[in-house]
């Protein structure tokens, strides 16, 4: 069965990554000398996919110039679309509704996150249950180790930054045709569209156990240039 279109949400200026996105789009921010939707786009290309959608914002003339130099797998058709500076992550979904009609599901995602993510199993999730949209969740390490105490307040141990107890948004979407209806120009995706599908009880989580980092710092950029210099960077699944 042919794999869905996947949209890559590339429009945000990564304002947290300043001293990286003052000269170029966050999504072209270099892990081992090649831009973070590089490793996006490979990471979905392995596992059969190959049409994308980048929904393109800031500086997206340079994705685009990316894109027409960079040699690409056998098959993958990666077409760019701007979705303008300051649009929402919803609405640029929203925008590209007239390129996704004839599609029954599309797969969507963050142009900075990476998984060691099964999306043939995360695809397989969706197609067996009856709700218009699924969600990645995952439970990030967090920044800090964390102390366990008594109740008289006697420290047993320390937890070098444990998993959280809490599962977050991961990224890597699945939506039904019918998930779109939720979406307006203006909407930002995790905040009303989310809510709304799961108020009417039309979202599901898929449960992602093993990595996932999101480059949101400088810092975080660092740690995952460090692991591909390691050769076990753990969302490298292609050869």
């Amino acid at each position: 069965m042919a794999a869905p279109p996947v949209v890559i949400l590339c429009g945000g200026r990564g304002t947290r990554l300043q001293e990286h996105t003052q000269a170029i789009p966050k999504p072209l921010v270099e892990i081992g000398g090649r831009p973070i939707l590089w490793h996006v786009i490979q990471l979905y290309a392995v596992q059969g996919f190959t049409r994308f959608l980048l929904a393109t914002g800031y500086r997206g003339e340079l994705i685009e110039r990316f894109v027409a130099v960079e040699s690409w797998p056998e098959g993958v058709a990666i077409e760019c679309v701007d979705t303008g500076p300051e649009t929402q992550t919803g609405g640029r979904i929203k925008l590209l509704e007239p390129r996704l009609r004839d599609e029954q599901t599309v797969c969507a995602t963050y142009a900075d996150g990476l998984a060691d993510i099964d999306l043939r199993a995360l695809l397989a999730f969706h197609g067996g249950h009856r709700a218009l949209a699924t969600v990645t969740v995952v439970r990030p390490r967090l920044q800090f180790g964390v102390a366990e105490l008594d109740g008289d307040g006697r420290v047993r141990g320390f937890h070098e930054k444990p998993r959280s107890e809490h599962w977050i948004n991961g990224g890597f979407f699945c939506l039904s045709a019918g998930a779109l209806d939720y979406l307006a120009r203006d909407s930002v995706l995790e905040e009303q569209p989310l809510r709304r599908l799961a108020a009417a009880g039309q979202l599901r989580a898929h449960r992602h156990e093993g990595f996932w980092e999101c480059m949101d710092t400088y810092k975080d950029a660092v740690m995952l240039n460090d692991l591909w210099a390691s050769g076990e960077a753990p969302w490298r699944l292609w050869g």
